[in-house]
């Protein structure tokens, strides 16, 4: 049993440390100049985007959609391009993004 709770407890730690890493990233990136987590900014909230593309296999579809840029998928104020983001920081904050 305790084999089992020490691994259950390290997997929290591990996913927590992710969570808090992906974040520290959408502040290092400005995303949060214009989104948040729960509510909506200029941008829609993350968990709105999460919702919104449930089930789907989205993943790369929104990192070009971060990288370029684009509108019309959350009402009329266009996402601006983010060429500086690397394209292994899109693939975890997008990751991230769509796990909220």
């Amino acid at each position: 049993m305790k084999p089992l709770l020490t691994s259950l407890l390290l997997a929290a730690a591990m996913l927590a440390g992710q969570a808090h890493a992906s974040a520290e990233l959408a502040q290092k990136n400005n995303c949060l100049a214009c989104h948040s987590v729960d509510k909506k900014v200029v941008g829609p909230a993350f968990k709105d985007i999460a919702a919104k593309y449930k089930g789907q296999n989205v993943q790369a579809k929104l990192e070009e959609k971060v990288k370029k840029g684009g509108s019309g998928s959350f009402g009329p104020v266009p996402m601006p391009p983010n060429p500086q983001v690397s394209d292994a920081d899109l693939k975890t904050l997008v990751k991230w993004i769509l796990s909220q």
